[in-house]
């Protein structure tokens, strides 16, 4: 039998394969659709909405982190209802409430309502970015999730590609409020239906979960057991410490490279090219996957966030700078696909939505608190570069945990499986 996650499944009929390819397909495009609104395109806007709202950007930030901290608590029911009823529902519903909420950001009168915009949107979030997409791929395909899950995070990667530059051309136009109103109708109109129509295809039952010599067999561990276990919070602990730093590097790029003497427009360019960076790092995921073991490729992975991050606060060039944030992007988006594959690779699928929503709970928290954070930090140090610096060696810290204590009785399942 092939485990589960090595991208080699049993043949399907052309039915199945029809409609597989449909579900990609939808969520490729509403995933940069998403990830381009409701994410990118805010730290390209925060220096705008400082400057003409009056608000400080540390607040504007917080408002940003405080909506990734609904996003987190929301994402875990959501994530059992996924696992229920499939992601049709859910996912149309947020991309309506994702739109409703970036209007209520652009019409805000106050800082409170404002931040009450960002909080409502962190509730879209928890229903249309990675965590639904992830399950939804992670059920229709099965198997053959590792090769479905890299075209998904390839497509996600050129969110920032698209609409970094797309929010920069827009605000030559417009002020940040007209922005925010634009991007919300393109939100609404391409994302909703696709949503709807994409996504009806009948929610599958879950494959058959890995041998009973696998940690998260049917039968041997229950979702409640794994969550409790020492290796599972080894994992969460590794991957919120890098998550914090490759998060609070991306929102914080912007302003970085403002003060390293990059324009505006040059800063938004590098933050676009590091969404390419995405792409390459999420190509060269599976032939990574395919070659390292489990606990050995999220060292690796959490070590080139870690050297990416301190680089970009070391050197001052911008045409190195710009080199640095694609390296970032890299890593990013390998790193992605550690987060996207941690549950599959060490516990199969059977309880992907639950345990998936359970641990990215505290890596979205920690994500959530990155923008914010490195705003604080880099005030609190005097210079954003030593934030990076600071980041760089929270990433090594989760690298250490990671090398240290992602062990478990699923581990040899997992290096079986990348070297077939």
């Amino acid at each position: 039998m092939r485990a589960a996650g090595s991208g080699a499944g049993p043949a399907v009929s052309t039915a199945v394969a029809h409609r597989r390819r449909r579900v990609l397909s939808v969520l490729c495009g509403t995933q940069i659709v998403s990830w381009g609104v409701l994410y990118y395109a805010f730290p390209v806007l925060a220096p705008d909405i400082a400057a003409r709202a009056g608000w400080s950007t540390t607040a504007i930030t917080g408002a940003f982190s405080a909506g990734l901290l609904v996003s987190a608590g929301v994402g875990i029911p959501v994530g059992r209802r996924l696992d229920v009823a499939g992601p049709r529902r859910i996912m149309a519903g947020g991309s309506v409430l994702g739109a409703t909420a970036l209007v209520l950001i652009a019409l805000a009168p106050s800082q409170i309502a404002f931040t009450v915009g960002w909080l409502v949107a962190g509730v879209a979030m928890a229903g249309v970015l990675y965590p639904p997409a992830f399950t939804a791929i992670a059920r229709w395909y099965g198997p053959d999730r590792v090769r479905a899950l890299t075209v998904l995070t390839l497509a996600g990667g050129l969110a920032s590609t698209v609409f970094a530059p797309l929010t920069a051309a827009l605000q030559d136009h417009l002020t940040w409020r007209g922005v925010y109103l634009t991007l919300a109708a393109i939100l609404l109109v391409v994302t909703v239906p696709a949503h709807w129509w994409g996504l009806r295809a009948p929610w599958p039952a879950p494959d058959a979960p890995p041998g009973r010599g696998s940690v998260g067999a049917a039968g041997t561990d229950s979702p409640g057991r794994v969550v409790g276990s020492p290796r599972f919070v080894a994992v969460v602990t590794a991957l919120a410490l890098a998550g914090f730093a490759a998060f609070a590097a991306l929102i914080n790029l912007v302003p970085l490279l403002l003060e390293r003497g990059m324009d505006a427009r040059s800063a938004a360019l590098a933050l676009g090219l590091g969404g390419a960076g995405q792409v390459v790092g999420r190509l060269a995921y599976p032939a990574l996957s395919a070659r390292v073991g489990v606990r050995a490729r999220t060292v690796v992975i959490l070590l080139a966030v870690a050297l990416s991050i301190t680089a970009l606060g070391v050197f001052r060039s911008p045409p190195v700078l710009i080199l640095a944030a694609v390296g970032a992007g890299v890593a990013r988006g390998l790193f992605t696909l550690v987060h996207a594959t941690a549950v599959s690779d060490r516990w199969g699928a059977a309880h992907y939505g639950r345990l998936t929503g359970v641990l990215s709970a505290p890596i979205t928290v920690t994500v959530a608190l990155a923008p914010w954070a490195g705003t604080v930090l880099a005030d609190l140090l005097g210079t954003y570069a030593a934030a990076f610096y600071l980041m760089g060696v929270l990433s090594l810290i989760g690298a250490l945990v990671a090398a240290l204590l992602d062990r478990g009785p699923g581990q040899r399942v997992g290096i079986t499986t990348a070297s077939r």
